[in-house]
């Protein structure tokens, strides 16, 4: 049997003057997303998000907050992910660069469509914790618990 886990990744919610920073990706699945990808072999996932923030966006990103972790099984049509995902700050004009065609930042109540993966979700998140401090409550799927017959 080939062992098979979920791929590990970081988002990144970028906070600018202007709004928060999304890009528009380059490759399926299409939309707009928020900046993150893939962690590396040896990588530390605060240094992950930072590098692919950079890489997405030109901006150099200072790390404030970790927001969740994410894990739907279904949150990416191309196979299981789970991402770790942070809150930052950075400030300049983002750049689309790397799988990103292009990067703006967009005030919260003007967000383009269709936002990519769960992203609509994460970013519902990210309101509700700037608004009231609340950051989202593990909720487990409804499976038995092992061992449980």
């Amino acid at each position: 049997m080939k062992w098979r886990n979920p791929f590990p990744t970081v988002d990144i919610v970028v906070e600018t003057w202007e709004g928060i920073v999304l890009v528009r990706r380059k490759n399926p699945p299409e939309g707009w997303a928020l900046p993150g990808g893939f962690i590396e072999r040896g990588e530390r996932v605060e240094d992950a998000a930072i590098r692919e923030a950079f890489e997405e966006t030109g901006l150099h990103v200072k790390l404030r907050h970790l927001l969740y972790v994410y894990s739907e099984p279904s949150r990416d049509p191309r196979f299981h992910t789970m991402s770790v995902v942070f809150i930052g700050h950075a400030t300049g004009k983002p750049r689309g660069g790397d799988d990103a065609a292009e990067a703006r930042s967009f005030p919260l109540d003007q967000l383009p469509s269709p936002l990519a993966f769960d992203h609509q979700e994460i970013i519902q998140d990210y309101i509700r914790f700037r608004q009231h401090g609340q950051i989202p409550l593990p909720t487990p799927s409804k499976q038995p618990e092992r061992g449980a017959e």
